[in-house]
């Protein structure tokens, strides 16, 4: 208890010093956040690049401006660093590092455990860990557990050790790091306390659960949830296609029903770095207890094959006036996976323009947040979106519904439209242009 009471002293006057791992789009909101709190914040990445640029005040992250950032270095409550060696001065250590999907579908954790390797040669008595990194049930107890304790200190009784699954979504002005409730789980009640109390410190609503096991489950359970009901409802995309029907009449009237319906709503495939990616880590952690969760991978099969659903559908405009793919082109519009973000990881339209160089069609692009992409040896730039690129296309394919694109220029100046996301809905001038997905 003595020894408690000494970490909740430092959490409490904001005198703990806390050091975060990863200076993504997870890590660098987290370390404002806490810094915004009155807490020192040393933020760590390997990225000897990125850390250059915000070491001069230039933010790596959308949602960070550059002014906030500058404003928590000038204060002395955030520095940047690639050096390891300020964990020895943390009471408080984040873990905000990337978890991809290997190409077999795998997860890779090695970024955890590069850190926690790092972590163990700078742990101390007291000191709090948390994981926010998404990965599969078990890992925080399993894997993280036993390396930080083969120094001899244990979890629970001399340092304290949680989950804290991140729940970023780039872009949302609404829901940012301070006002998501944040859920909580530790190894040992002692570690959930702990942890509970620091994150209260900076984030409105702190949401404790049993265990760690039980944190990292609620994160998978989350975008398992979004990917199985996407999923479905690509699924009648492709239905309501068939039988010609607009899909996105009927999710709009069946959105009407006061109770038992919640709309989701197609599109050409799932990006970002969780929808696409967390469900295969609770599939391949199931694999390990002999069991086969068959509706999370069949919800993911639909949505790997959207993109496959969007070319379909640019044959067939182009068959319609008598083009061949080969030749023909590609204007797409939009790359990040999401409107007004710079994000392109996972996004479907980089699989859109692979497919479409696949079949030797002539693809560009705009995006006012990508200015160049690279697949494979083929470099593209983004191109201006004006009234003579798109005349000068076979086809537009609207992927990324972006705010700034100017849709009545779109729908006027083009010779034909693939709308995969609804935007050009309230259109009504060119209708004969626009095909929906």
């Amino acid at each position: 208890m003595i020894a408690i009471m000494k970490i909740e002293k430092l959490i409490k006057t904001r005198k703990a010093r806390v050091a975060v791992i990863g200076l993504g789009y997870v890590g660098l909101p987290l370390a404002m956040e806490i810094a915004r709190a009155g807490f020192h914040v040393s933020g760590i990445d390997i990225d000897e690049k990125k850390v250059s640029g915000i070491k001069k005040g230039i933010s790596p992250v959308l949602d960070v401006p550059d002014k906030e950032l500058r404003a928590a270095m000038d204060k002395g409550l955030f520095e940047a660093t690639t050096d390891f060696s300020v964990l020895a001065k943390a009471d408080a250590v984040s873990i905000c590092v990337p978890t991809p999907l290997r190409k077999t579908r795998d997860p890779d954790i090695s970024y955890i455990v590069a850190a926690v390797e790092k972590i163990k040669n700078f742990i101390k008595q007291q000191q709090l860990i948390v994981l926010e990194s998404t990965t599969y049930p078990g890992t925080t107890r399993e894997l993280i557990m036993p390396t930080l304790e083969m120094g001899g200190l244990k979890a629970g009784k001399d340092f304290y050790l949680a989950f804290s699954p991140e729940r970023i979504d780039p872009g949302n002005k609404h829901f940012m790091t301070k006002n998501t409730p944040k859920v909580v789980g530790g190894i040992s009640d002692a570690c959930t306390k702990i942890a509970a109390l620091f994150y209260s410190q900076f984030i409105e609503n702190v949401v404790p659960v049993k265990t760690a096991d039980a944190a990292e489950m609620v994160k998978l359970l989350e975008n398992t949830f979004r990917s199985v009901n996407i999923g479905l409802v690509n699924e009648m995309a492709i239905i309501c296609n068939k039988l010609n029907i607009d899909v996105w009449e009927v999710i709009d009237a069946a959105a009407t029903k006061p109770f038992g319906f919640m709309p989701f709503y197609p599109g050409p495939g799932l990006g970002g770095h969780c929808i696409p990616i967390d469900p295969h880590y609770l599939s391949w952690k199931l694999k390990e207890l002999n069991y086969n969760a068959r509706f999370i991978e069949l919800a993911g099969e639909v949505n790997t094959h959207m993109p496959e659903f969007v070319l379909d559908k640019i044959v067939d405009v182009l068959n319609k006036k008598k083009k061949s793919l080969k030749g023909a082109k590609v204007f797409v519009l939009g790359i990040s996976y999401k409107k007004d973000i710079d994000d392109m990881r996972e996004s479907p339209a980089l699989d859109i323009i692979g497919l479409l160089l696949g079949k030797e069609a002539i693809v560009s692009y705009t995006d006012p947040y990508v200015p160049a992409i690279k697949l494979k040896d083929i470099k593209l730039n983004s191109s201006r979106l004006t009234p003579d690129t798109l005349k000068k296309a076979d086809c537009v394919v609207l992927v990324t519904d972006h705010s700034s694109f100017d849709y009545e220029m779109i729908a006027t100046h083009s010779k034909v439209i693939i709308d995969t996301r609804n935007a050009l809905k309230k259109i009504n001038s060119h209708r004969g242009k626009i095909i929906k997905l």
